[in-house]
């Protein structure tokens, strides 16, 4: 019983943990494209259930700890992104576009390879860009409602500094608590999530200005870090299966407003470490976590009642602390290469700018430039060696990290 019960309570804990450390993030990015309240419901709804019902698909099937979640990373950039020219539908157009890259990176190898030859310090780059908005939302919330935004702070430190898993929600139980006691929820308000479709428009600019980079922050951010994450505690799932799986489980929830689904990250290693029980065991975790993840999606309505009776302010912040150690990391990876560092920096400070230029968003041209300006110094870098540089391609145009 002990063996089952273990890997069972850490997939509970993965799933509330995950679920209320990030759902502000997504209701945040669905209403910044142009989501009404009751579409922003439904795409959280949405990618609550289709990432549950994948993982426990993948973990009966395979008996591995595979951990399922919407992208956090994702949600941010829409929020970076803002109102899309053709609205909410051209978003969805945008989400689909997402969902079915990554489907056709699973079924064609030379794809992957592609997404693999992106360099990995831009890419980080690009995700520190889209995050810093974000981020700075606390110090922003504590200028403007100063007695409901120190509280959350406050807490969220304490907390971060004996159960770090724990900080965000606990900030969030204290945001909730000073938004009803300011005034609670509207009257009136639904708490019941029902699935809303949106038919979907495929707008070009948005799909390469939204669509591509949400694809490329989904794959680097959350596939490839989730699979390095099991593969660091000896599990190994098929590849181009997950990408499938995920991928037509964001195909699935686009229409009713989910934006992409992929493996965990954060909430794989509460699930997949030692502290889920035994290795044989662990895939209960991941399991279990899909069904819990799947049942508090049913709390959508909720969440964004909350949501509408918050200060817009107090809730991002929530979302900036949420995101405060994903923003870390992709520093710390966009500098460790000191030859990529000019070229992560101006990725960077383009993608935070938040400038989009002929239609495209600034993540999208933050990531041009960084290529670039990568292309640029590595040519300017060739020794000066006509016989080997005329010989075939250019010496080191193929990023250092790539495979």
């Amino acid at each position: 019983m002990e063996r089952v019960l273990q890997p069972a309570l850490a997939g509970v804990v993965s799933a509330v943990v995950g679920f209320a450390g990030a759902f502000a993030v997504v209701l945040t990015g669905l209403q910044a494209v142009g989501a009404d309240p009751g579409r922003a419901a439904s795409g959280l709804l949405a990618v609550s259930i289709a990432s549950g019902v994948v993982a426990v698909v993948l973990g009966l099937r395979w008996r591995i700890p595979v951990v399922i979640a919407w992208s956090t990373p994702g949600a941010a950039l829409l929020v970076a992104a803002g109102p899309q020219p053709g609205g909410f539908a051209a978003a969805v157009g945008a989400f689909l576009l997402c969902g079915a890259l990554i489907v056709v990176t699973g079924l064609i190898a030379p794809l992957g390879r592609l997404v693999a030859a992106i360099p990995g310090h831009l890419a980080a780059a690009m995700l520190a860009g889209v995050l810093l908005p974000l981020c700075l939302a606390p110090v922003q919330a504590l200028a403007q409602v100063p007695l409901l935004a120190a509280p959350v702070i406050v807490v969220w430190a304490l907390v971060a500094r004996f159960a770090r898993p724990w900080a965000v929600p606990a900030a969030l139980v204290v945001a909730i608590a000073g938004i009803l006691w300011t005034g609670g929820l509207p009257a009136g308000a639904a708490v019941a999530p029902a699935f809303v479709w949106t038919t979907p428009s495929f707008d070009p600019a948005t799909l390469v200005g939204l669509g591509l980079p949400l694809f490329v922050v989904t794959m680097v951010s959350q596939n490839v870090t989730g699979m390095a994450v099991l593969a660091q505690y000896g599990f190994r799932p098929p590849w181009r299966t997950v990408l499938l799986a995920t991928g037509a489980g964001t195909i699935a929830g686009a229409p009713v407003g989910g934006h992409a689904v992929n493996l965990a990250a954060i909430s794989a290693a509460l699930a997949a470490g030692p502290d889920a029980g035994p290795a044989e065991q662990r895939w209960i975790a991941s399991v279990t976590n899909g069904v819990v993840l799947a049942v508090l999606g049913f709390t959508a309505g909720v969440a964004t009642a909350v949501f509408a009776a918050s200060p817009p302010v107090l809730l991002e912040a929530v979302a900036g602390l949420a995101l405060l150690g994903a923003l870390a990391s992709s520093i710390a990876s966009a500098v460790a290469e000191p030859d990529g560092r000019e070229a992560a920096a101006v990725t960077f400070v383009v993608t935070a700018a938040g400038v989009g230029f002929l239609g495209l968003g600034a993540a999208f041209w933050g990531l041009v430039a960084g290529v670039a300006m990568t292309l640029l110094h590595r040519r300017r870098a060739q020794p000066a060696n006509p016989r080997r540089v005329s010989s075939g391609p250019i010496s080191g145009s193929r990023p250092r990290n790539a495979r």
